[in-house]
């Protein structure tokens, strides 16, 4: 598929935790080029003030026809949010339709494929354009179970694990990753979602849409390829959701099967249960507690990051000098001060990996 102008649609969620996918697009991608966002809730606004009170020039439309009215050389829409269970929004199916009619292609980062869906897969191939259902899964033939030549990388394996989903691994994990590589680091992630596959990233697989007796092959072909190919000075593993989320509890397998040694943790100072389950009051763990059980799996944690989705900065910064007083490992918040401040614990965690 060619790097082409796309649309990404996020209906209503722009300003949400669910629209994650189309905010890791506007921070980066190289497959493709992010011309304008279809929101009905934030007609006329800039799009990075929406998401993160950043201007980035992305203009919101309140529909496919309207943006498509201003750019004339459009390609691809593309679904921009992460629901739970994956389910498509009745509200994005006629987009869909509109788009498909202006000979777009799809892309479906979602669970609810577009090619099982008889209207749109019909007018889709009337059209002659692509449904792409990035998370549909492998047949079994294409898959690999793991045989342990995860011992035959040559680098360090960094994971970026959070305590809970939803709180930015992705976006810290493609921070670390320009980090790095802006300072003499040769380093490559490992993408496991659908976002990382959209942003361009080389090496990876579709974590929750793998079969489970493959999950830890699947990652270890991604990072033996990845080294095999790339030849990397560092490996970063992009986090999904948390070892302890009973929705979807993950993160074992990178420690694991993946051989991740040293992991930057990903937590929300904010937040007391896990995300989405409010009412059921299933607490998150504490800090310490993670550290602990990580520690278990015979991984260490070298750095804190730190997701801020309703505090002051002030709040902020206060938690973060106790934590890191209390930790002593580095704590930093990515979305604000940048991950610079991670180049010394990494080349640290190197130079112990190399020994």
């Amino acid at each position: 598929m060619n790097k082409g102008k796309a649309l990404v649609i996020t209906h209503g969620l722009l300003n949400t935790v669910n629209a994650k996918t189309c905010h890791g697009l506007m921070r980066h991608t190289s497959r493709f080029e992010i011309a304008a966002i279809i929101d009905n809730k934030f007609v006329g606004q800039d799009a990075g003030v929406v998401m993160d009170g950043k201007e980035n020039n992305i203009n919101i439309y309140e529909s496919v026809n309207s943006a498509l009215a201003q750019h004339k050389d459009i390609e691809y829409l593309i679904i921009g949010v992460a629901t739970h269970g994956g389910l498509m929004p009745e509200s994005f199916k006629e987009e869909i339709k509109d788009a498909i009619r202006a000979k777009c292609h799809i892309v479906n980062g979602l669970h609810d494929y577009l090619n099982e869906m008889a209207e749109i897969k019909e007018m889709a191939t009337q059209a002659d354009i692509q449904l792409i259902d990035i998370r549909k899964p492998k047949k079994i033939s294409e898959l690999h179970f793991w045989h342990g030549t995860i011992f035959d990388v040559k680098c360090p394996i960094i994971a970026v694990l959070g305590v809970d989903c939803a709180l930015g691994k992705r976006t810290t994990a493609g921070f670390l990753y320009e980090m790095c590589n802006n300072n003499g680091i040769k380093t490559e992630m490992i993408y496991t979602g659908q976002t990382g596959w959209m942003q361009g990233y080389k090496h990876g697989f579709i974590f929750d849409s793998t079969l489970n007796d493959f999950i830890s092959g699947e990652i270890e072909k991604s990072i033996v390829t990845c080294f095999d190919e790339e030849q990397p000075d560092l490996i970063l593993i992009e986090g999904q959701s948390s070892l302890r989320n009973p929705s979807g509890p993950g993160g074992s397998e990178f420690l694991l099967s993946g051989n991740a040694k040293a992991v930057i943790l990903q937590v929300a100072p904010e937040r007391i249960y896990f995300e989405g389950y409010e009412d059921l009051k299933i607490l998150l763990p504490s800090v310490r507690d993670e550290i602990k059980l990580i520690n278990q799996y015979g991984a260490e944690v070298i750095a804190i990051t730190v997701s801020n989705q309703s505090l002051k900065k002030d709040e902020l910064r206060n938690i973060m000098i106790i934590m890191e007083k209390e930790l002593e490992i580095p704590v930093v918040a990515p979305l604000i001060d940048g991950v610079n401040e991670l180049l010394r614990p990494i080349k640290e965690y190197s130079e112990r990996f190399h020994k």
